[in-house]
């Protein structure tokens, strides 16, 4: 309520004046508090570790990742060369000698049908690791040097909720039926049973909306799944049937080290709360008025836009030549 207020009736318009109570709203683009340094103080040890996990937008979460998988391209009838290409399959190559293989289509087909299935009940997953194997060689009585040769990476492990037709274990056992036969127990050439496997971090971007953004990524080259676990039943428990399989690949790569992929790296601004400036008629004319008298304008500017129907005559401009502004007062 205003501590003073009058009005007087000119030309059809209340014109109404008033002095308002408080007046912290008034100029509020001015307010010292906006340019505060936001938080504590930034050099301090607990700044500097606040600083980096801000920066980095918070820390990796187990729960915030996504796999893809890719079933391999199996050639029935004949096999394929060493090379993974076909030809015709002459007449001492039979299927009866070879076994019948998969073909591309049919893996396809299976990959369309339960690929995205399979692919959401990952239910966990390992980052696969790396270990540089080295040799120690000793010159005279210097300290041993430990001198790199080769690297390997251990199989992986990822566990799988399966649904009540089981079409997540036969997803994988499709896969192992692609490098040997369970007719004539022939193996199938190494290119016609592996496949490259994806396995994605996930978090949030403050420079972007999306909530699952790709952080980190690893690609697994020549993956095979070596072995798919027993199914255990109990009356004991009624609780989610999983499974596990566990793959066996050649080598991997980060995406973004490798350059294979471009993976954006969180970093959080710090700025100035943004406050919505003041644009009013001619400019920001009124804007610089008094508040009382910016209400009584507005008043009257809003009451000439009811009664007075320019827009019909001017094709939506308020007074031509200017096209009138939102009115913020």
């Amino acid at each position: 309520m205003a501590i003073l207020r009058g009005g007087k009736r000119i030309g059809g318009f209340d014109i109404r004046i008033g002095i308002p109570r408080d007046r912290s709203l008034d100029n509020v683009t001015g307010d010292p508090r906006l340019k505060r340094t936001q938080g504590g103080n930034p050099e301090s040890t607990t700044g500097r570790v606040l600083a980096m996990v801000n920066e980095a937008e918070g820390f990796a979460r187990k729960a915030r990742y996504y796999v893809e998988f890719n079933l391999p391209s199996s050639l029935g009838g004949g096999m394929a060369g060493p090379d993974g290409t076909t030809g015709s399959v002459s007449s001492s190559m039979t299927d009866e000698t070879y076994g019948s293989f998969r073909t591309s289509a049919d893996m396809n087909a299976i990959h369309i049908a339960n690929g995205r299935r399979v692919q959401a009940f990952c239910s966990a997953i390992e980052m696969p690791d790396r270990e540089i194997i080295t040799k120690e060689v000793r010159h005279g009585n210097t300290p041993a040097r430990h001198i790199a040769y080769d690297f390997k990476s251990a199989e992986i492990t990822a566990t799988f909720y399966a649904d009540k037709f089981l079409r997540e274990r036969s997803y994988f056992e499709a896969w192992q039926a692609a490098a040997f036969s369970t007719k004539s127990y022939n193996m199938n050439y190494y290119k016609n049973y592996v496949a490259d496997m994806r396995i994605y971090q996930l978090g949030q971007f403050a420079s972007r909306q999306e909530r699952d953004d790709i952080t980190y990524a690893v690609q697994l080259f020549d993956c095979l799944p070596t072995s798919i676990s027993k199914v255990d039943y109990s009356h004991d428990e009624n609780t989610v049937q999983t499974f596990s399989v566990t793959f066996k690949f050649q080598y991997w790569i980060n995406f973004f080290l490798d350059k294979q992929g471009e993976i954006e790296l969180g970093q959080s601004t710090f700025n100035t709360p943004t406050v919505k400036q003041k644009s009013g008629l001619f400019g920001g004319l009124l804007g610089k008025l008094p508040p009382e008298l910016r209400r009584a304008g507005r008043d009257v500017l809003n009451n000439l836009r009811r009664r007075v129907p320019l827009g019909k005559i001017t094709g939506g401009r308020a007074f031509p030549p200017f096209k009138l502004p939102p009115l913020n007062l």
